[in-house]
């Protein structure tokens, strides 16, 4: 059965605080030796622990001035798979979640002004399937983060899609 241990936990914490921090740093942290980290993160990597590293880029550095939450109504699951397929593809889009409530989708999206945004929409309100949308736009953000507890623990079954 896979595990994450304390020194897997610690692992997590350091690449999630800085993620390019060098293995032996980490090794040094952890007091391993760099062959064992590497190991250790590479085991991490291959049972999907960890899905990739990333920069976090500064969205209104670049332009993107927009940030809005568009509840997404689908007609029937059937519509479901074309829907997400065309979403998935599209740029703007960062996050896509099946909910529960008021719609069936809801999308985290980034746009560089309220022109691009309310084409994002018509493309969207296009979409076979779709009944309707609902947007509100994000004002200021006082926390967004990917970041989670790593603690100890037994690891759950990889699924193809994860459920909430």
């Amino acid at each position: 059965m896979d595990r994450i241990d304390e020194i897997d936990a610690r692992i997590l914490e350091l690449l999630q605080q800085r993620g390019r921090m060098k293995r032996n740093r980490i090794a040094e942290d952890v007091g391993m030796s760099l062959p064992s980290i590497s190991d250790r993160m590479r085991k991490l990597e291959e049972r999907g622990v960890i899905q990739g590293y990333h920069a976090v880029l500064d969205a209104k550095r670049l332009q993107y001035d927009i940030m809005a939450f568009i509840r997404v109504t689908v007609d029937g699951s059937a519509n479901y798979p074309g829907f997400l397929k065309i979403a998935e593809a599209m740029s703007e889009v960062q996050e896509l979640h099946s909910i529960t409530g008021d719609g069936s989708h809801i999308l985290k999206v980034r746009t560089r002004s309220t022109t691009t945004l309310e084409a994002l929409l018509t493309a969207i309100q296009a979409m076979p399937g779709v009944h309707g949308t609902s947007s509100s736009i994000v004002l200021s953000t006082y926390k967004e983060t990917r970041t989670l507890k790593a603690s100890p623990m037994v690891l759950m079954q990889h699924h193809e899609r994860d459920t909430a």
